[in-house]
């Protein structure tokens, strides 16, 4: 299906990742094709080469624009002889946020103490370079919520990207004036992401996000499918919908909100 009239802003997704090589600007033709034109490009990982590929990769696509940082699963693997270059590839203006980072507790793929320790420094770096923090928050609510209002609130922008959480934490996200982003997850039937998608009406319209995460997390139609941009239009139907808002209207408060927070101008 082509729609032309509506513009979305996928506010974070991995089209740089290896799973699109076969297709990958069929991909973005499709996305483009349903009016999702322009993509946050986010690099997280345990590699100084990747992150720099992420951000060549974004700076040679139009309407798109790099992040970079250290994902709590690779906080242990991360050499830190390494932290002065992320410093210096995350000051470039073509890089817009710093992240993802944060805490992972469902996984604990790195020591909890270990990735508490990245996060805050991720938050210090945000705060010097004037640039937007993206947080991956996963079964760590109480914690993320200490270390954010200790350093983050009221000093640097804060997206909650791939909100996983409860009405309760979201209402705590939203009155510490962060950003909510939601993702495919927002979709899925069952008893466990149904507060996900009640999450949704704590948010207010101005810290909206919406998001994809590919290659992960495809919404319902296509769970169990490769994630791409273009599936993003199946999470804003859901989340207009939770939100009391058309497709239209969400779209074009989503598209704002991605704007303000990561200090985009119109393409």
């Amino acid at each position: 299906m082509t729609n032309t009239d509506l513009h979305f802003i996928d506010s974070h997704c991995h089209v740089d990742a290896s799973d699109f090589d076969d297709d990958r600007e069929a991909m973005l033709a499709r996305a483009e094709a349903v009016g999702v034109r322009e993509l946050i490009v986010v690099g997280a990982s345990g590699s100084i080469e990747q992150a720099r590929k992420t951000v060549e990769f974004a700076a040679t696509h139009p309407n798109m624009y790099a992040t970079v940082g250290v994902h709590p699963h690779e906080a242990a693997k991360v050499d830190e002889s390494w932290w002065p270059a992320l410093c210096e590839l995350a000051a470039k203006p073509e890089v817009v946020a710093v992240g993802e980072t944060g805490l992972d507790f469902y996984y604990d793929s790195s020591p909890r103490e270990v990735q508490k320790r990245w996060f805050r420094d991720h938050i210090e770096l945000a705060a010097k370079l004037d640039k937007p923090i993206i947080c991956h928050i996963r079964d760590a609510h109480p914690q993320a919520l200490e270390i954010l209002e200790a350093h983050a609130a009221g000093r640097v922008k804060t997206i909650i990207h791939c909100f996983t959480g409860s009405p309760v934490e979201a209402q705590k996200y939203s009155e510490l004036g962060f950003y909510i982003s939601f993702s495919g997850i927002v979709t899925f039937k069952g008893k466990a992401t149904r507060q996900v998608r009640e999450s949704v009406s704590c948010v207010p319209h101005g810290q909206l996000l919406i998001e994809t995460d590919c290659p992960y997390l495809a919404p319902v139609p296509k769970r169990g499918k490769r994630n791409e941009p273009a599936f993003l239009v199946n999470t804003a139907a859901v989340v207009a919908k939770e939100a009391g808002l058309s497709v239209e209207e969400l779209a074009a408060i989503t598209v704002a909100n991605t704007r303000v927070v990561f200090g985009l101008t119109s393409p």
